[in-house]
């Protein structure tokens, strides 16, 4: 009798033990959870590193220098995008596919919040007609989280410029339409549809889908460009906001 209450007693000690244990184990899980979820988030932000290439208005007669000096540490870099008044200030990739920077940072390293790339079948130097650039959208606003913000009528009205700095050359940005899409419109993300045969479609169709819009004399023969990320309660949803490409006259002459 004595025995069976000893060996109970040493049971109930070894399950004591494997519950502490596996508490503990919970806790240190849900802790690096929370720290693994942090770092992902705050390394979507551009780093103070990487800013050091941003191009600067003052640049934008030079040739935009800095630039080149990022496309020396990566030969994909083609541009440097920034949306006025937003989070979206970032570096623009161009992978061999559209996959490639999906979860890879400008460095090339592995990054979940990935980079901001351009499609790989776009001319480098963002002459095509329509130019298609895609960010993961994060909650906390960084890379292209502040895309889906622009459905919102006050928002849209509040941030209407950008601009993209390219080698050589500095373009100012209008932007004049949010569009709510899937992420297999042929329209939007059929690019050799799109601009096989001019960019009249397109806009008409912008037009029609905008949950947002302005009049910004927008016409057939102007470079757009599109800045998509997933919508964020749909799998296959996608938010864009369309933009005006203007030329690097429209910086120097509006001093900016």
């Amino acid at each position: 009798m004595e025995t069976a209450a000893r060996l109970a007693r040493a049971g109930n000690r070894v399950i004591s033990f494997v519950a502490l244990l596996l508490i503990a184990l919970m806790f240190v899980y849900g802790a690096y959870s929370l720290w693994d979820t942090w770092a992902v988030y705050r390394g979507a932000f551009v780093s103070s590193d990487l800013l050091q290439f941003k191009p600067s208005a003052d640049s934008a007669g030079e040739g935009n220098p800095t630039l080149a000096e990022l496309q020396a540490v990566n030969p994909d870099v083609r541009a440097w995008l920034t949306v006025d008044g937003t989070h979206i200030d970032y570096p623009v990739v161009q992978g061999e596919t559209d996959m490639e920077y999906v979860n890879l940072d400008v460095y090339g390293e592995f990054a979940l919040s990935g980079s901001i790339f351009m499609a790989s079948r776009n001319s480098p130097d963002f002459s095509d007609p329509y130019t298609l650039v895609y960010g993961h959208h994060m909650d906390n606003g960084a890379m292209f989280g502040d895309v889906v913000e622009f459905t919102d009528r006050t928002y849209f009205e509040d941030h209407p410029t950008g601009t993209l700095y390219l080698p050589g050359s500095t373009c100012p940005i209008t932007l004049f339409a949010c569009v709510e899409a899937d992420a297999y419109d042929r329209q939007i993300y059929g690019l050799s549809e799109a601009v096989g045969e001019g960019t009249g479609e397109l806009l008409d169709y912008i037009k029609e889908q905008a949950v947002q819009y302005r009049e910004i004399g927008i016409r057939e023969g102007d470079r757009i460009i599109g800045l998509s990320t997933c919508a964020e309660a749909e799998t296959n949803g996608r938010v864009i906001v369309f933009g005006r490409l203007g030329s690097e006259n429209e910086i120097q002459e509006g001093g900016a």
